[in-house]
């Protein structure tokens, strides 16, 4: 028969003594280091819905919906689905806003059980800004806003972002319609998609 050895012996002692050495979760929540990677989730005030994070996300645990038709205004659903999540943090260091104001943060939430798998994602809204002439996505609004906010006098260059820019700042009358339709540089102060843009700045093919 083998004896313990001695360090065996003080261990178990030691642990009679003082408890496990594990956590007593979940008697207790159990509290991660702050540099712990947890589950990531979106900041609905900061997330501009521009897809970054989407695009990057190695585990496509991020995707997105665009509801266009049907009642109230259109709007882009962003969804994490945190059980596809690896928390590599990949879409918070891709997120284009600036380090620490970005619109999707790293938490250090780990405990993520669900009775239902159907359950474990979330979800936010960002309302869709469409092309005004054939109705097509363009962008969140809020993406817009901020590109010309980023551009300062630059996107006075660009339609769509200046005009978003004044409409999120209320200087522009939403019940003024174009006379014209005629694919031409009368339609041009407008926000358009690229495709729109581009047929009312060339001349139309013959």
């Amino acid at each position: 028969m083998k004896y313990p050895k001695l360090r065996e012996l003080v261990e178990a002692i030691k642990a009679v003594l003082k408890g496990p050495y594990t956590s007593k979760f979940p008697a207790k929540p159990y509290v991660p280091h702050p540099n712990f990677r947890g589950q990531v989730v979106y900041d609905e005030d900061k997330c501009l819905g521009c897809l970054a994070c989407v695009e990057a996300c190695p585990a496509n645990a991020l995707a997105f919906e665009d509801i266009i038709e049907g009642e109230g205004v259109p709007k882009r659903v962003m969804i994490h689905y945190t059980d596809t999540c690896i928390f590599c943090g990949v879409c918070v260091d891709t997120c284009i806003r600036e380090t620490g104001d970005t619109g999707i943060v790293q938490t250090n939430e780990w405990e993520l059980s669900y009775f239902d798998r159907a359950d474990a994602f979330e979800t936010i809204e960002k309302e869709l800004q469409l092309c005004e002439y054939c109705g097509v996505a363009i962008g969140t609004k809020d993406h817009l806003v901020w590109l010309a906010e980023k551009l300062g006098e630059l996107s006075y260059s660009n339609p769509t972002l200046y005009l978003s820019r004044l409409k999120e700042l209320g200087l522009v009358d939403e019940n003024i319609t174009t006379v014209y339709k005629d694919d031409g540089r009368s339609d041009r102060v407008k926000i358009l998609c690229a495709e729109c843009r581009r047929r009312t700045t060339t001349y139309p093919e013959e």
